[in-house]
């Protein structure tokens, strides 16, 4: 008991006493950190570990919008970036309202691309249609259909019900931050379908393409070029690699063309939907490819 009110009292003050008040002198808290001081602790994690502890007090929330922050997040292009998508952003916008905005699916190119940041890392990620590809036969209703579905981000997949030359090109000019990139065909065998809320498979005619391998290509406007070659075999969704690519000119448009074809014409082949082909920072490459 002694001691307790030992401790209770040695936090009353000599003015407290004579004033006939008794107040208990209080402990410094996060709350008391200046938010330079916070900010600088913010700077060292990533965008989403940054907007929880924003939420532990008046100092982490005030930091969490502080420019400098947010702009050490921000690719080192992204006036580039918002120029390319939205035009020219209200000047009053903060860097961490620029960040959240290029976070979103920005659409652009008649809406046949999408372009994000990745939330954790900053990185910039990109994706091509179906729509926004050339497709030899596409417009032939023997061979190929566009087919609504919620398993794109784009609400519709190119399928082909059977061919004899398969050809896929694309290109895509964009002013990527410097970096390594990954590409990569989202494919998949047979076409999915809902039955009664269940979501079934149907591999009808899916067909010829454990024949003969599909060779994959992209060329750079600056002269690199990679290639790769495989058989499909895999009934959901998939990310095929086709190969990687440097940026090393933050502030010029890189062109990117690339190819998929399957054109040995001694079989036919069939039962494949093609979703988007899609751009990633090379360090998402393994990640993608368990998919």
């Amino acid at each position: 008991m002694g001691a307790g009110l030992s401790v209770f009292f040695s936090g009353i003050t000599g003015s407290d006493c004579s004033n006939g008040s008794l107040s208990l002198q209080s402990k410094p808290s996060l709350g008391d950190l200046p938010e330079s001081c916070v900010a600088l602790v913010l700077a060292s994690l990533d965008p989403p570990e940054i907007c929880k502890l924003a939420r532990l007090n008046r100092a982490f929330r005030g930091a969490s919008w502080a420019d400098y922050l947010w702009e050490s997040k921000l690719p080192s292009n992204y006036q580039v970036l918002v120029r390319k998508v939205f035009g020219e952003l209200p000047g009053d916008l903060g860097k961490r309202e620029i960040y959240a905005r290029l976070c979103q699916a920005n659409s652009f190119d008649c809406d046949t691309k999408k372009f994000w940041l990745h939330k954790s890392t900053g990185g910039v990620c990109l994706s091509i249609a179906s729509k926004g590809l050339s497709i030899t036969g596409i417009d032939d209703r023997r061979y190929w259909s566009h087919i609504p579905t919620e398993e794109s981000g784009f609400r519709t997949v190119a399928y082909v019900q059977q061919i004899w030359w398969f050809e896929v090109d694309g290109e895509v000019e964009f002013p990527f931050p410097m970096g390594t990139y990954s590409l990569f065909f989202r494919l998949q065998l047979g076409r999915t379908s809902k039955w009664f809320g269940r979501q079934i498979s149907n591999t009808e005619h899916v067909h010829g393409w454990d024949i003969k391998p599909v060779q994959f290509q992209l060329w750079t406007s600056d002269g690199q070029h990679a290639a790769s070659k495989c058989f499909l075999n895999v009934t959901k969704w998939k990310y095929y690699h086709v190969g990687d690519f440097v940026v090393d000119k933050s502030n010029a448009a890189t062109k990117i063309k690339f190819s998929m074809t399957q054109i040995d014409c001694t079989h036919t082949k069939g039962g494949l939907c093609l979703d988007s082909v899609v751009i990633y920072p090379s360090e998402f490459r393994e990640r993608l490819k368990r998919f």
